[in-house]
């Protein structure tokens, strides 16, 4: 994670188990503006019971089944990290079981993800800190208790991103938690994130102005797709509007002026501010008065401010009208 701050485009598992979708959503999410392009690894067997319940949010059909009909080969997971390479994009993935990790580690991933419900999965965690790769930590389903024991488990190994998430599909604004960016800049010495299941730009763009260096949202081809996280996902063009905005954000932040340093608008202020002018034919040794001044644009004259060092002073010649006045003019 050397190259921060960085925008992840989840996938997870909205392609289906088409692994023509998932290279083709690893092109779109890079032509947005995507720095990480990341998957999740389920492998059936290992990560579940098969009559675990479904999520509220996706009734679509069994656990299991699901992930097994949509659970790509080792040879497809080597060909995505390839493809996220061509597309100039890191490639990452959530791993649900230590197998999950094998494959990963297998093929040469990136960086990993943890997902909100592996938080406490201390044996997967202790697995994750041992490759010495990156390590993103989402927290939407734990405490600060259980988020301190991962953290204390994940920081001997790579680099390590905190996550602020809440694990609602929406998450309503009121939920969002941006407030918690500051708590993880706090209380870790990590890179602060934020993973992002509101709809819209609004809380991702506060927590990039909050610290938060890592954004992940949602990304797919339609709203309309099936699966657990479509309805839940920015499209394409939004996608890339999202990117944008959090890449100026970040410029901004990256990026602090001083106000004392007037270079860039040099020229501005002189054409917009004001010199001190004669108001009227101000003849030689009159005292000049209030009256006797205007202040009129461009600015490279004695500045308006100064008026009253003027006032009462005698002209040493005269001054014809709209003249701008120099030091030269009175005494």
């Amino acid at each position: 994670m050397q190259n921060l701050p960085l925008i992840i485009a989840e996938i997870g598992s909205v392609h289906d188990g088409s692994f023509g979708n998932a290279l083709k959503l690893i092109e779109a999410a890079a032509r947005c503006g995507a720095d990480v392009v990341k998957f999740q690894t389920h492998i059936a067997e290992a990560e579940t019971l098969k009559d675990a319940p479904m999520p509220p949010y996706f009734k679509g059909e069994p656990r299991f089944e699901y992930f097994k009909r949509t659970g790509f080969s080792d040879e497809q997971w080597s060909e995505l990290r390839s493809a996220c390479h061509r597309a100039d994009v890191l490639f990452s993935s959530s791993p649900f079981s230590l197998e999950a990790v094998d494959l990963l580690e297998r093929i040469g991933i990136d960086l990993y993800k943890v997902p909100s419900g592996e938080v406490t999965n201390i044996p997967l965690l202790e697995k994750l800190s041992s490759t010495g790769k990156p390590v993103l930590l989402s927290t939407g389903m734990s405490d600060w208790e259980e988020i301190d024991a991962a953290v204390h488990v994940l920081e001997q190994g790579g680099p390590l991103c905190v996550m602020q998430c809440t694990s609602q599909y929406p998450t309503p604004p009121e939920k969002a938690g941006i407030n918690l960016i500051s708590e993880i800049l706090e209380r870790y010495a990590c890179i602060p994130g934020y993973s992002d299941h509101t709809r819209g730009s609004a809380a991702s763009f506060a927590a990039a102005a909050l610290g938060a260096r890592v954004i992940e949202k949602h990304f797919a081809f339609s709203r309309l797709m099936y699966g657990s996280d479509a309805l839940n996902s920015m499209e394409p063009d939004e996608f890339e509007q999202f990117c944008s905005g959090l890449k100026d954000i970040w410029t901004m932040l990256d990026n602090p002026v001083d106000k004392n340093n007037l270079d860039d608008v040099r020229e501005m202020k002189t054409i917009f501010q004001k010199s001190i002018v004669a108001a009227r034919r101000i003849e030689k040794g009159h005292v000049i008065t209030e009256q006797d001044l205007a202040f009129k644009k461009p600015g490279d004259g004695i500045p308006a401010a100064s008026y009253r060092m003027i006032l009462g002073k005698r002209a040493s010649k005269t001054i014809p009208e709209d003249t701008k006045l120099t030091e030269s003019d009175y005494t």
